[in-house]
C-alpha cells in the first residue's frame, strides 16, 4: 500500500526530494523496516544498518543502502540535518517526479515483504 500525501516521509523540492529517516545503527542487517510515526505525527522511514555509529560509519552505510535501493549515485544523496542523531533529513538530487516514483515503489515493496 502506498502512503497517502499526508503520510509520506518525503517532500518534493525543486532540486529533488527530502526524505525523513529514523536510523537504527548496529542492527543485525541493513534495510528498510517500513514507516513509523513520531509523537508529533510526522512520518519517518525506519532504516537499519549493520554499521556502528562511529566516525560516520552508520551514515555512510545509510547513504550506500539508499543509493543501491533507489538506483542512485551516492553523490546524489546527502544528509541535511541530523548528522549525529537517529532522526535525519536527507536530500536527494535529481528529477523530483522520478525520485518520488522510486521512493513509492521502494516503500511499497517493503510493505509487501512484511
Amino acid at each position: 500500500m502506498l502512503p497517502t500525501t499526508e503520510t509520506r516521509p518525503y517532500t518534493a523540492t525543486q532540486e529533488g526530494v527530502r526524505l525523513a529517516v529514523r536510523l537504527t545503527p548496529r542492527a543485525s542487517r541493513t534495510g528498510l523496516d517500513g514507516l513509523v510515526e513520531g509523537a508529533d505525527g510526522r512520518v519517518w522511514v525506519q532504516m537499519r544498518v549493520a554499521a556502528p555509529p562511529v566516525e560516520g560509519a552508520a551514515n555512510t552505510a545509510l547513504i550506500a543502502a539508499l543509493a543501491e535501493a533507489l538506483d542512485l549515485r551516492r553523490s546524489d544523496i546527502r544528509i541535511v540535518t541530523g548528522d549525529t542523531a537517529r532522526q535525519k533529513i536527507l536530500a536527494f538530487d535529481g528529477d523530483p517526479a522520478s525520485l518520488v516514483s522510486r521512493l513509492d515503489a521502494w516503500i511499497a515493496g517493503a510493505a509487501k515483504r512484511r
